[in-house]
C-alpha cells in the first residue's frame, strides 16, 4: 500500500459537529457516521449488532475539546463549592436562628450539623443511582430538590422545621460530592485528571471556609432567613447552568442510549458492548444494596480504609469544630461581631489556596512516576503530599491553640489556619487518590465509607465544642484535635513504607491488584494490535511493524486522539530482552482529516521493570510522509515504545516503527 495514495489512506471520519445544545438534550444523539457504520454482530437477538465509540466520536466524553472540558469541569466544581457553602454559611447565623426561633446553642448548631450528617447519607443513593441512569438527571433533581428544601427553610416558622429541610437539603445536595469527580474521571485520561480534581477537590473544603463570611454579614444585616434565601438562589441559579451545559459524560449510559436509537432507526438489534461485556452484573436493586453494606465491610475489614478514613474524618471534624470555636474565641473572647468574626476563616482558606498550588509541581512529580512504571505507578507514590500534610495540620493546631488568647494580636491565631489549611488540601487529595489506586475495582465503596464516616464527624464535632471549650478553656480545647493529629501523624509513613505488604495481606486490596496487573497486560498488548491488521508483515527489523489492511477504505496505521498537551505511547513488547540500536518511524499527514506529525519525540526502554530514555540518542526532526530516523547507544530492554505529544487539536497516525540491532545507514 503506497502512503501516497491518497484513496488508500482514507478513513470514514465520525462527523464533528454535533451541536453542544443536543449533546445536554439529547443522550443518544447519532451522526450519519454513527448510524451507517459496520459494527461487529449479525443484528439479531442472539448476536446483537456491538455499539463501541467510533474513532474521533464527537460524543465521547474523553475526546471533548479541551474548553469543553474545562468549562463542564468549572460548572461541576462550583456545584460542589456550593454546596460545602451551605453548609457553613448557616454558622454565621446562628446567633438570629436562636434569637428568632428561642432556642439555646445546641439546639441551633444543630442546623448545621444535620445539613453535614446529610452528607454521609445521600452518596449511598446518589453514587449508585449515577452509575445506573447516568451523572446527568442525578444532578438536575438533586439541585433543583436543595432549591427548594433551601427556600423552605427561608420561610420556616419554627426550629423543627428548620431543622428537617436543612436535613433533606443537605441529603439532596451531597449528590456533587460524588457525582462530581465521576464526570471528571469521565472526561479525563488518569495522567490528565490531577489539575482536574485538584479544582474538584478543593472546593469541599473551600466552601465551608467562605460560608461564615458570607453568612455571618447577611445574617447580622438581614437576618437568618436571608442567609437561607441566598443559599436558595444561589443554589438555583447553579441548577440551572447544570441543566444547561453539564451534558451526560457516564460512557455506560451514552453508549446504551446510542444502542437504543440505532434500534428504533435501522429495525435491527443494537447493545452496548459495555453492557453485553457486564451482562447480569448490573441492576439497580442490587447496586443499592452493595452500596449499603459493602462499604461497612470495606472499613472495618480493610485496615488501610479504616486508618485513613479514621485520620481524614478527624481532621473534617476539626475544620467544622471551628465553625462553633471561633465564634467563641473572635466574638465572645475579642468582642468581633458576626460579620468580622467570620474573616477569621481567610487564614485557613489561604492555606487551601497555598495547598492546591502546591499540587501543579506534585503533579509532574506523579506523571515522571507514571511514566517510571510503564502507566501504572503504585499506589504509594500518591503519599509524599500526605506526608507533608501529616507535619502541617498539628504545626497550624497547636499554633492556634495556644496564640487564641485575647491578650494575643488577632493575627497569629488567624495566621495559624494557613499550614491547617494547606494540609487538609494535601491529606484530602492524596488520601483520596491512595484509596482509589488501592482499591480501583471497589474505589466506590471505599469512597462511600470515606464520605460517610468523615461527614459523620463533620456533623457531631460542633455540638460538643461549646461544652469543651467551658470546660477546658479555650487553649486546651483547641489542643484536643491537635493530639489526635499527632496520634495519626504516622499512618501515611507507615503506608509508604510498608503500604504494598498490607495490601497483598488485605483481601479486596489484593484482588484490587489484580485487577490492576491485568490492565497492564492488556495495555502492553493493545499497544501492538490494532483490529484486521496483518499481523504477519514482520519487517527485517526486531519485532518492528507496519500494519497493513486488506480493505482500501480501512486506516492504515495506528491513530491517536486529538492533542490535548498529553504524552502518548506507541510499545513493542519483545518475548525476552533484545537489544535495539535504532528505529525508522513514518508519521502519516493530511490536514483535511487533521492529522500531522508531532513536533517532537523520544525513545524509551524497560529496564527492570522502569521506564527511561535510551542514552546518547540521536533523534532526526519528525518528518511528515517520510522516514524520520533514530540512533542511541545499543541496549538489552525487553520493551521499547516511542513517546510524543500530538499538537494541539491535532492526531498523530504512526505508519511505521521499525526497530534495529544496529545502526541502519540512511539509504
Amino acid at each position: 500500500m503506497d502512503p501516497e495514495n491518497q484513496s488508500e489512506w482514507t478513513k470514514p471520519a465520525c462527523e464533528r459537529h454535533i451541536p453542544f445544545w443536543r449533546q445536554v438534550i439529547d443522550q443518544g444523539a447519532i451522526t450519519q457516521d454513527v448510524l451507517h457504520h459496520n459494527y461487529p454482530g449479525s443484528g439479531t437477538e442472539t448476536e446483537p449488532f456491538l455499539v463501541s465509540w467510533l474513532p474521533d466520536d464527537p460524543r465521547n466524553p474523553m475526546l471533548f475539546t479541551t474548553f469543553k472540558k474545562v468549562g463542564i469541569t468549572v460548572v461541576v466544581s462550583t456545584a460542589t463549592l456550593a454546596v460545602a457553602l451551605a453548609s457553613s454559611a448557616y454558622s454565621g447565623s446562628t446567633k438570629q436562628v436562636m434569637e428568632g426561633l428561642d432556642v439555646g446553642t445546641e439546639v441551633a448548631t444543630l442546623g448545621l450539623s444535620l445539613f453535614v450528617i446529610g452528607f454521609a447519607l445521600g452518596p449511598l443513593f446518589w453514587a449508585p443511582l449515577s452509575e445506573f441512569i447516568g451523572r446527568q438527571y442525578p444532578f438536575i433533581v438533586s439541585f433543583g430538590a436543595m432549591t427548594v428544601f433551601l427556600a423552605g427553610c427561608a420561610g420556616a416558622q419554627n426550629i423543627q422545621t428548620l431543622l428537617v429541610l436543612r436535613f433533606l437539603a443537605g441529603t439532596a445536595g451531597s449528590s456533587p460530592l460524588t457525582n462530581a469527580g465521576g464526570v471528571i474521571s469521565d472526561m479525563f485520561r488518569a495522567e490528565q485528571r490531577g489539575l482536574a480534581l485538584c479544582l474538584f477537590a478543593a472546593a469541599p473544603f473551600m466552601g465551608p471556609v467562605i460560608g461564615p463570611v458570607i453568612g455571618g454579614f447577611l445574617g447580622m444585616n438581614a437576618g437568618w432567613k436571608w442567609v437561607e434565601g441566598f443559599l436558595a438562589a444561589l443554589s438555583g441559579v447553579l441548577w440551572l447552568m447544570m441543566a444547561c451545559f453539564v451534558p451526560e459524560t457516564y460512557a455506560p449510559v451514552l453508549l446504551r442510549q446510542r444502542a437504543k436509537r440505532l434500534s428504533q432507526k435501522t429495525g435491527m438489534v443494537y447493545r452496548s458492548k459495555l453492557d453485553v461485556e457486564n451482562e447480569g452484573s448490573v441492576s439497580l436493586k442490587r447496586m443499592f444494596a452493595t452500596s449499603l453494606l459493602r462499604p461497612w465491610v470495606l472499613l472495618f475489614r480493610e485496615p488501610i480504609v479504616f486508618m485513613l478514613s479514621i485520620y481524614i474524618a478527624i481532621i473534617y471534624g476539626a475544620l467544622f469544630m471551628m465553625f462553633a470555636a471561633f465564634p467563641i474565641v473572635y466574638q465572645r473572647g475579642r468582642g468581633w461581631n458576626q460579620g468580622v468574626g467570620g474573616l477569621a476563616f481567610m487564614g485557613i482558606a489561604v492555606g487551601m489556596i497555598v495547598g492546591t498550588i502546591y499540587t501543579i509541581p506534585d503533579n509532574r512529580r506523579y506523571t515522571r512516576t507514571v511514566k517510571r512504571h510503564g502507566g501504572f505507578a503504585p499506589p504509594e507514590s500518591r503519599l509524599p503530599p500526605v506526608m507533608l500534610s501529616a507535619v502541617c495540620i498539628p504545626v497550624g493546631l497547636f499554633w492556634f491553640a495556644w496564640t487564641n488568647s485575647p491578650s494575643v494580636h488577632w493575627m497569629a491565631s488567624i495566621a495559624a489556619g494557613v499550614p491547617f489549611g494547606c494540609g487538609i488540601v494535601l491529606l484530602y487529595l492524596g488520601i483520596m487518590g491512595y484509596l482509589i489506586d488501592s482499591y480501583t475495582i471497589f474505589a466506590a465503596s471505599v469512597l462511600a465509607a470515606n464520605a460517610v464516616l468523615r461527614s459523620l464527624f463533620g456533623g457531631i464535632f460542633p455540638l460538643f465544642t461549646a461544652y469543651m471549650y467551658e470546660g477546658l478553656g479555650i487553649h486546651w480545647a483547641s489542643s484536643i484535635p491537635a493530639f489526635l493529629t499527632v496520634a495519626c501523624m504516622p499512618f501515611p509513613f507507615i503506608f509508604y513504607r510498608y503500604g504494598e505488604a498490607i495490601r497483598k495481606r488485605c483481601p479486596y486490596s489484593a484482588q484490587s491488584e489484580v485487577y490492576v496487573r491485568k490492565l497492564q497486560v492488556a495495555a502492553q498488548q493493545s499497544s501492538v494490535s490494532v483490529a484486521d491488521a496483518d499481523t504477519d508483515a514482520v519487517h527485517a527489523a526486531i519485532d518492528g511493524r507496519v500494519w497493513f489492511f486488506p480493505e482500501s477504505d480501512v486506516a492504515n496505521g495506528w491513530d491517536t486522539p486529538a492533542g490535548n498537551g498529553s504524552e502518548l505511547w506507541y510499545q513493542i513488547s519483545f518475548e525476552s530482552s533484545t537489544k535495539t540500536a535504532s528505529a525508522e518511524i513514518a508519521f502519516f499527514a493530511n490536514s483535511t482529516q487533521g492529522f500531522d506529525a508531532p513536533e517532537k519525540y523520544s525513545i524509551q526502554v524497560n529496564v527492570s521493570g522502569e521506564w527511561a530514555e535510551v542514552s546518547n540518542a540521536n533523534y532526526s526532526s519528525p518528518v511528515a510522509n517520510g522516514i524520520t530516523r533514530a540512533t542511541w547507544d545499543g541496549v538489552d530492554a525487553d520493551k521499547i515504545r516511542l513517546v510524543f505529544a500530538p499538537q494541539e487539536e491535532k492526531k498523530v497516525r504512526l505508519v511505521e516503527f521499525k526497530v534495529f540491532g544496529e545502526v541502519v545507514a540512511e539509504n
